[in-house]
């Protein structure tokens, strides 16, 4: 068996004493509010580029495709850091405050 040294090792709990989150659990909300308009100006970009791509609203199709690419890029971090601050302010196990990074 092969003898490991602990000392040095790195563990989550050392992690999460650099956040500035660690100590006070209050939630951020400016990083909250940003994910909240990202995932809500993502879905109005998504639904928006849709129709614009199926009826031809604001000129030809490449008009929508652009908005609906537009509108998933913004989409897609804006659900992904709502979730963690959702399943955070929960109580889940695994999900904290800490994992949305600093604005």
């Amino acid at each position: 068996m092969a003898y490991v040294d602990h000392a040095f090792s790195i563990s989550d709990e050392d992690m999460m004493m650099d956040s500035p989150y660690a100590v006070n659990s209050r939630p951020p909300i400016k990083e909250i509010a940003l994910a909240v308009s990202l995932l809500v100006v993502g879905t109005l970009g998504i639904v928006l580029g849709v129709l614009m791509a199926s009826y031809r609203v604001g000129g030809d199709r490449t008009h929508g495709v652009f908005f609906a690419i537009l509108g998933s890029i913004l989409f897609i971090p804006g659900f992904y850091y709502t979730r963690i601050a959702y399943y955070a302010y929960k109580g889940y196990k695994g999900f904290s405050f800490a994992n949305i990074p600093a604005v």
